[in-house]
């Protein structure tokens, strides 16, 4: 079978490692039909707007994506190229798995987590009242007359919109994921005691939905000590849940606990579609000098390989991944003990060594 995939190069090291990860997952045997869209700095030079609509057709019809970093241009109108494609296509769930691979360098070892990230709501909802216009004054003396609550006349203001069909959708992502996937837990993320209202309501639609799947252990923490039992014993946890903001501190926190963001992978998932994305950004200052880690987008290419159903692939993938870390000689410079290490390679030599031992491991099944 041949998958159509819209495939997103972006911009800064994004176009390198893209190639990259397209040629290992390539080297899987996998038959897929790349459709090339531009994003970001690029798109704006050819068709005056980051987010061009033929991207987002592409993706549509496809319904899934890779995508690499993309840069968002100043003075375009857009807070973010990926919020906005996540926001237009309604892609609600953000899927983090943060694993230890041996021979990355690391404070910890064996972590095996999960963060499913609300993406839509919250305070990442983008309403907002800029401090000192009419709008925000209205608002203020709203909030004095019917709460009889203060805000100083100097405010900016964040409306965090979280809803019932939100976290539902969310919270049973969260569920499916554990049991497609083998896994024993979910922990649902909040601060319900101070927020009783958007949080308040967060927590108390989790449990009713943790009752529907009661095949899957469930518990729940407030953020705050979420944060410190994730630097102190993050091996009892499995799934965690979160909402939009709470999640994006989160998964960059529990990618710190593998080794960063360059072993990052990240989906982005809806009801009709798929993109895969690392979670590191664009770099521009390492552009077109074959320097960078292309670990992250290639573990995103093994999500995306699983999402299709070619689970075979994804793990031969992974497994090779998994190999050439783990022996450490054809490893960029962030992924040696020491950064000024002069045996380190290059992206492509790095990925050249993931094709060899995916060539190797097939030809061992095959055999």
């Amino acid at each position: 079978m041949t998958h159509t995939v819209t495939l997103i190069p972006g911009d800064g090291i994004g176009p390198e490692i893209a190639e990259v990860a397209k040629s290992c997952i390539e080297a899987t045997g996998v038959q897929i039909r790349w459709e090339v869209h531009e994003a970001g700095e690029e798109a704006v030079k050819k068709f005056g707007t980051p987010l061009p609509e033929s991207l987002l057709e592409s993706i549509r019809q496809n319904k899934i994506a890779l995508k690499g970093p993309v840069t968002t241009p100043v003075g375009t109108g857009f807070r973010s190229v990926n919020v906005a494609l996540r926001k237009t296509l309604d892609l609600y769930a953000c899927l983090r798995p943060c694993k230890s691979y041996p021979g990355v360098p690391s404070r910890f070892s064996d972590i095996d987590l999960v963060v499913v990230r609300e993406n839509t709501e919250d305070l990442y909802a983008g309403i907002e009242f800029k401090q000192g216009e009419p709008d925000t004054d209205q608002l203020i003396k709203f909030v004095e007359e019917k709460l009889h609550q203060k805000i100083r006349p100097d405010s900016g203001i964040s409306i965090k919109p979280i809803s019932i069909a939100g976290t539902k959708r969310i919270v049973q992502f969260a569920f499916d994921y554990a049991r497609e996937n083998h896994r024993k837990k979910v922990t649902a993320v909040h601060k319900a005691n101070i927020m009783k209202f958007s949080d308040g309501l967060y927590l108390e639609v989790a449990r009713a939905v943790a009752k529907e799947n009661p095949d899957i252990q469930f518990e729940d923490r407030i953020v705050d000590n979420m944060c410190m039992q994730l630097v102190t014993r993050p091996h009892e946890y499995d799934v965690l849940v979160l909402p939009n903001l709470y999640g994006d501190i989160l998964s960059d926190l529990c990618a710190g606990l593998v080794g960063g963001l360059g072993v990052a992978p990240g989906a982005n998932i809806g009801m009709n579609g798929a993109l895969f994305e690392p979670t590191h950004g664009s770099a521009p200052k390492y552009k077109g000098m074959n320097k960078v880690n292309p670990t992250a987008l290639i573990l995103s290419g093994v999500l995306m390989l699983r999402h299709l159903k070619e689970h075979d692939a994804a793990n031969c993938l992974e497994r090779a991944i998994a190999e050439v870390i783990r022996e450490g000689r054809q490893v960029t410079y962030d992924l040696k003990n020491r950064r000024d290490d002069a045996t380190a390679v290059g992206t492509r030599e790095m990925g050249e060594a993931i094709i060899k031992k995916v060539k190797s491991n097939l030809s061992g099944v095959k055999s």
